[in-house]
C-alpha cells in the first residue's frame, strides 16, 4: 500500500529551536561493527538535488550507514521518484529496495522535495514523501526521508531526525549544547563557567531539564529550547540532583538531600508540589520514571553496594532489580520498558550493560573502561553513552545488540552527560 506524508510545521521548527545561538565545532562520526541481517538498499542521487545545499541522498545514506541495518548499494546515477523503475535491473545489483526522488526550488525559494521508496523484489512502491521548505531545513527533510526507508523496511520506527544534548567542556567552560542526531547543526542552549550536568529532555523535546552550579551550589532547572526561558525545579538545601521526566512530561523525579542524605522526590514541572517518595537509611539517588509512568528505577546502596532498585512511582516498597556484580548505577529504562541499561563496574571497569527484564539475561554492551550516561534512543534500538579514551571524553553509540558501534568525538575540548531526545510530533 502507497503511504504519502507530509512534514508537520512543528517538526521542521524544531530544526532551528536554537538558531540564534551560533554553531560550534562539529563532530565526528566513525562507525565499526554491522547488522546482522542487512537490508541491501539503493540509494540514487535525487534528480537536480545539486540545488540543495548539501545533496540529500548523501546524507540519507550516511543515515542508514550509520545505523548497521542496511548494506548500500551503489547506485552511482540520478533517478527521480517519477522514472519509470526498471525493477529487474535493480534486482540483478543486488537491491531490495530502491529509493529515488527529486529537488525542485521554488519561486519563494523553498526546496520541493520529493521522494519515493520501491520494492524491487515485488515490483511495487513502498512508501512516498512530498515537502516543501526552506533550505536550512535541507538536512531536516533527508533524515525524515531516511526515517522512512528505515520503518519501512525494518518495521522500526527511524530516529535519525531526532536530537541529542550533552554537555561540552572546553578549559573552564561548559557549554549545554543539542544536535541534530548524527551530531551535525549543532547549537548551544546554556553557557557557563560553572559545571553542567545531568541534562534530560522532557517527552515534547521542546525543553530539557539540567542541573547548574552557576550559583555555587547544584541547582535543577528547566530550559524551553524555543523561548530559552528558564525555571528553577529545585533549589532545597543541599544537593539538587538527577532529574528525570515522567512520561506525559508533567513531573520530575529527583534525588535530594534536604532531609540529610540524599532521597528520591518528585516534583511538577513548575517546580511545585514537592514529595518525598523514598525512605530509606541509605542513598538513594537516580531516579528514572518507568516507560508507562507507574514505576521509578533508582540506584541505592541500600544492600552495602550501589544497585539498582524498582518503586511505585507514589512510594512504598522498593525491589531490587540488578544482582549481576557488585556495583551497578545510572538506571535507564527502553521506551517499550523491557530494557534496562545501566553501568555496571567489573574487574575495574565501569562498563554499560543492558538487562532483559523478563528473562534476567545481562549483556554487556561496551568494550571501555570509564563509561558513564546511558542513554537510549526513541526507538529503543541505540544507546548513546559517554566514554573516555586516552584521557579525553567522547560519546559513543551502541545497538542494544552490540553488534554496531559509533564513536562521535570532536577536536574542542570533552564531551560528556549525553541524552537523547524523543520524536518529535
Amino acid at each position: 500500500m502507497m503511504i504519502m506524508k507530509k512534514m508537520s510545521y512543528v517538526v521542521l521548527c524544531a530544526g532551528l529551536m536554537l538558531g540564534a545561538s551560533g554553531a560550534q565545532a562539529q563532530l565526528r562520526v566513525e562507525i565499526t561493527g554491522v547488522g546482522s541481517n542487512q537490508i541491501p538498499v539503493a540509494i540514487a542521487n535525487f534528480d537536480q538535488e545539486s540545488v540543495a545545499p548539501q545533496p540529500l541522498s548523501s546524507i540519507i545514506k550516511a543515515d542508514l550507514a550509520r545505523s548497521g541495518a542496511f548494506k548500500l548499494i551503489d547506485a552511482d546515477t540520478a533517478v527521480a521518484e517519477t522514472a519509470n523503475i526498471n525493477f529487474d535491473q535493480w534486482k540483478g545489483r543486488g537491491a531490495d529496495a530502491l529509493a529515488a526522488g527529486s529537488v525542485q526550488q521554488l519561486a519563494d525559494g523553498r526546496l520541493d522535495v520529493r521522494y519515493k521508496l520501491f520494492d524491487t523484489i515485488k515490483g511495487v512502491q513502498l512508501s512516498s514523501m512530498n515537502n516543501a521548505a526552506a533550505p536550512q531545513f535541507n538536512r531536516l527533510l533527508a533524515h525524515k526521508i531516511a526515517d522512512d526507508i528505515y520503518e519501512k523496511l525494518t518495521g522500526v520506527k527511524g530516529a535519525f531526525s531526532t536530537r541529542i544534548a550533552y554537555v561540552t567542556q572546553t578549559g573552564r567552560e561548559y557549554r549545554l549544547e543539542v544536535a541534530d542526531a548524527d551530531g551535525e547543526g549543532i547549537q548551544v542552549a546554556l553557557r557557563s563557567n560553572e559545571p553542567i550536568i545531568s541534562p534530560a529532555w522532557s517527552p515534547d523535546g521542546t525543553k530539557v531539564a539540567y542541573v547548574s552550579f552557576e550559583k555555587k551550589k547544584p541547582i535543577v532547572y528547566v530550559q524551553n529550547l524555543v523561548t530559552r526561558q528558564r525555571t528553577i525545579v529545585s533549589n532545597e538545601k543541599g544537593s539538587n540532583s538527577a532529574p528525570s521526566w515522567s512520561p506525559d512530561g508533567t513531573r520530575l523525579a529527583v534525588a535530594l538531600s534536604r532531609d540529610g542524605h540524599t532521597q528520591v522526590y518528585v516534583v511538577n514541572a513548575d517546580g511545585s508540589g514537592l514529595r518525598r517518595i523514598s525512605n530509606s537509611s541509605g542513598i538513594d539517588t537516580e531516579p528514572q520514571f518507568s516507560a508507562d509512568g507507574q514505576s521509578i528505577y533508582f540506584t541505592s546502596d541500600r544492600s552495602g553496594g550501589p544497585q539498582i532498585y524498582r518503586m511505585p512511582a507514589s512510594g512504598g516498597e522498593a525491589k531490587r532489580v540488578t544482582f549481576g556484580g557488585s556495583y551497578n548505577i545510572s538506571p535507564r529504562i527502553s521506551s517499550d520498558g523491557k530494557t534496562l541499561a545501566y553501568i555496571s563496574r567489573r574487574d575495574g571497569n565501569f562498563q554499560l550493560y543492558v538487562l532483559d527484564l523478563a528473562s534476567g539475561q545481562e549483556l554487556r554492551l561496551s568494550d571501555t573502561a570509564n563509561d558513564e550516561s546511558p542513554s537510549f534512543s526513541p526507538n529503543g534500538k541505540y544507546i548513546m553513552y559517554a566514554t573516555e579514551s586516552g584521557r579525553r571524553k567522547s560519546l559513543a553509540v551502541v545497538s542494544v545488540d552490540g553488534r554496531v558501534k559509533q564513536r562521535l568525538t570532536t577536536q574542542a575540548g570533552n564531551i560528556k552527560e549525553p541524552t537523547w531526545g524523543p520524536f518529535m510530533k
